[in-house]
């Protein structure tokens, strides 16, 4: 049976580099469609594109309007393809309005096998039978987010204090993670994992929808099966903005993908 999540990246080709699919409303969150399901629908049209080299590398993503639920297109245009890289530029439209425009770099992870020497420390967190899970979200935040249906997370208990309406100060998250229905990730999905957490302002006190303005992601490997462990973290707000950097690593211990995105912090009161 297909999974929830390849259902809502299904695309039909047009031809000429443009794909028709959808923003599906499960992916809803304040108020617009989740930025990382729309950067995955748009690399999954360069994916289909680029059969050959189906794999995100590097993804810069500018986002120009907020995706609303219902019919999209995305248009690629493969700047360069040569050698093991190629270098494309994709549009993710609704209803004439651009919602985000990319600049990326794919390949087949597969040719970057190799010596890996990482510095980065995995995050350590509580077994899942200890952390927060789906069981204990408030209805009203599913109101908030029905994304969070999409998928399940699972926190340590200190870092949901802002679900009580308590605040830490810390600007930090991290939560093991999977898609629902047993759908194992891959290169593409983590395209929207590197986006599905709560943005890092909750533990801020700022509770809210907070708009992503532009997210750079790096893929790095192909992740193993199971579940993956996410980290958010923030150090510096200022200006009505803050920079959210994250890391995902694989079940086999495998840091698979950075990013860090600038997005505007949520209005309050």
């Amino acid at each position: 049976m297909t999974s929830e999540w390849d259902r809502h990246l299904s695309l039909e080709p047009l031809g000429e580099g443009r794909y028709a699919g959808a923003l599906d409303a499960g992916w809803s969150v304040g108020g617009g469609i989740n930025g990382g399901f729309q950067l995955a629908l748009a690399g999954a049209a360069i994916s289909a594109h680029l059969p050959g080299k189906p794999d995100p590398v590097t993804v810069s993503a500018y986002y120009l309007s907020a995706g609303t639920p219902g019919p999209a297109e995305v248009s690629v245009d493969v700047r360069r393809d040569g050698g093991r890289l190629a270098t494309v530029s994709a549009d993710l439209v609704q209803d004439g309005q651009t919602r985000l425009t990319l600049l990326s770099t794919y390949s087949d992870l597969d040719r970057f096998e190799g010596d890996v020497r990482t510095t980065a420390v995995e995050p350590e967190l509580p077994p899942q039978e200890e952390c927060a899970g789906p069981e204990d979200v408030p209805e009203f935040v599913l109101e908030i987010a029905p994304m969070m249906r999409r998928f399940e997370m699972r926190f340590p208990v200190e870092q949901t204090a802002w679900v009580r309406g308590e605040t830490r100060g810390e600007g930090h998250f991290s939560a093991w993670f999977r898609l629902n229905d047993g759908r194992e990730p891959d290169p593409v999905a983590l395209l929207m994992v590197l986006d599905a957490l709560p943005p890092v302002t909750f533990d801020l006190g700022m509770v809210g929808w907070a708009p992503t303005l532009e997210l750079t992601c790096h893929v790095r490997a192909k992740p193993a099966p199971g579940w993956l462990k996410v980290q958010h973290h923030t150090r510096n707000f200022a200006g009505g903005m803050f920079e959210e950097d994250c890391e995902v690593w694989d079940s086999t211990g495998r840091l698979v993908a950075q990013s860090r995105q600038l997005a505007l912090a949520p209005r309050v009161g």
